[in-house]
């Protein structure tokens, strides 16, 4: 497991986490999807958004290596009055080294004894089969809160893949 320390993200790391993000997207073509989104879809702009509030209301969190570089960040909330991982993204240079567990283990941790919810994509290796190593199930769509269908609607609106993506919730300890 590579050495980073976790902190909260400040909002002058946000076009850092932004950056982390693009990169990281980058690996998906290896599965077949392209994000082909510019930098002024509404998609995109809701989700920059987003993770501003995140980073604002203290929900974000940054791993930090040794030379003080963010190499990757979450971003959480609460959704349908459930804890909700909104984003979770290594960069590509640091995949596979324990970064993305680690920032996982620590919404686990926020969530504590209440479900946490997810969406991703059910047919790339290291999403569907990353989360249910770690406890997450698939969820039909019609066992999601309303707010969590929203989603899960938008996303597959602008996202390519539209089918493939799933939400999956984990129980509390």
């Amino acid at each position: 497991m590579k050495q980073v320390t976790l902190r909260k993200a400040v909002s002058t790391e946000l076009q850092s986490i932004i950056k982390i993000d693009e990169e990281s997207s980058q690996l998906y073509e290896t599965s077949g999807i392209k994000f082909d989104l510019d930098d002024e879809h509404p998609f995109v702009v809701a989700e920059s958004k987003r993770w501003a509030n995140a980073i604002s209301q203290g929900l974000a969190y940054v791993a930090i290596d040794c030379n003080g570089i963010a190499v990757g960040f979450t971003t959480f909330c609460l959704v349908d009055g459930q804890p909700y991982l909104d984003q979770l993204s290594v960069h590509p240079d640091n995949m596979r080294l324990g970064i993305g567990t680690k920032l996982l283990n620590k919404v686990i941790s926020w969530s504590g004894n209440r479900p946490l919810w997810l969406t991703t994509y059910a047919n790339v290796p290291w999403n569907r089969p990353y989360y249910e190593k770690r406890g997450f199930k698939q969820v039909p769509e019609g066992a999601c809160g309303l707010v969590l269908r929203e989603i899960l609607h938008k996303q597959r609106l602008a996202l390519p893949n539209p089918d493939e993506r799933i939400a999956m919730v984990r129980y509390g300890r």
